[in-house]
């Protein structure tokens, strides 16, 4: 009886250890999906880090992109920030943040005719 007791505590407590750290690798290509939604053209754009990429009216510069080791359960984060040529601020960024590819909705650009997403970050 106490055998199993020690037993349960102890998978009980197993259970509730916090699960070990995920790791992300700095990328230096950003690979994007943008939609224009009034056209309903989509393309894939390669961004390299701190080098702008131009979408209709956006401005698209990738500042960092981040992927998980190959061993971990894939996915993506990349820091955009995105400017409008068209915006009232004429230029002005109209996203800053961060974009996650397993987890699109968390944070998006809200814009009325175009959406870009982050699909996934490589090396080269």
């Amino acid at each position: 009886m106490i055998r199993t007791l020690a037993a349960a505590i102890t998978l009980a407590c197993g259970l509730a250890m916090p699960a070990a750290a995920q790791e992300w690798r700095p990328q230096r290509i950003a690979v994007l999906q943008a939609l224009d939604k009034v056209t309903a053209r989509v393309i894939t754009l390669r961004a390299t880090l701190n080098q702008p990429e131009r979408f209709g009216s956006l401005t698209i510069t990738v500042r960092a992109c981040n992927a998980r080791p190959p061993d971990e359960v894939p996915d993506a984060a990349a820091w955009l920030e995105i400017a409008d040529s068209r915006a009232p601020a004429n230029g002005a960024a109209v996203f800053r943040g961060w974009m996650f590819a397993e987890a699109p909705g968390v944070n998006m650009l809200e814009h009325p005719v175009y959406d870009i997403r982050i699909m996934e970050c490589r090396a080269s």
